[in-house]
């Protein structure tokens, strides 16, 4: 896997899931775009082997997602204390960093994640060359 690939899926993670974020919130948190791009990057890295089956890539996702968040959550909202998120009202929290509805959002995100880094994945890896609109004859 190259270097620029994952520094694509990097960046479509880092808009993707800012744009997300503030459709959703109104507002998103830098922190927050930062870790959308990790998680989009390693979806990606684990994607490009298509070993797993698509439920099987969604429940890795999303454990992978909610560690993150964790990890994102702990160091911003507890060491830090810039109050990113509290789920702390949110059923099955763990110290309000994360909780169980959204790892079953981060669940249903990897569907289209997914397909998302398989269109990247035949992108990056078609052999064939994609010629430009303006280089085709008339």
């Amino acid at each position: 896997m190259k270097l620029s690939q994952l520094f694509f899926s990097f960046l479509m993670g880092y808009f993707c899931y800012s744009l997300i974020e503030i459709v959703m919130r109104g507002y998103t948190h830098w922190t927050m775009s930062l870790t959308g791009g990790l998680v989009l990057t390693v979806l990606y890295a684990m994607n490009s082997r298509r070993t797993m089956t698509l439920i099987g890539s969604c429940l890795a996702g999303s454990l992978l997602i909610t560690a993150i968040e964790f990890t994102v959550g702990f160091f911003d909202n507890i060491i830090m204390r810039w109050n990113v998120w509290d789920y702390s009202d949110m059923p099955l929290n763990f110290l309000g960093q994360v909780c169980l509805p959204f790892s079953c959002f981060w669940f249903f995100l990897c569907i289209p994640a997914r397909s998302l880094c398989g269109l990247m994945h035949r992108r990056f890896c078609n052999k064939k060359a994609v010629p430009i609109a303006s280089e085709q004859p008339l």
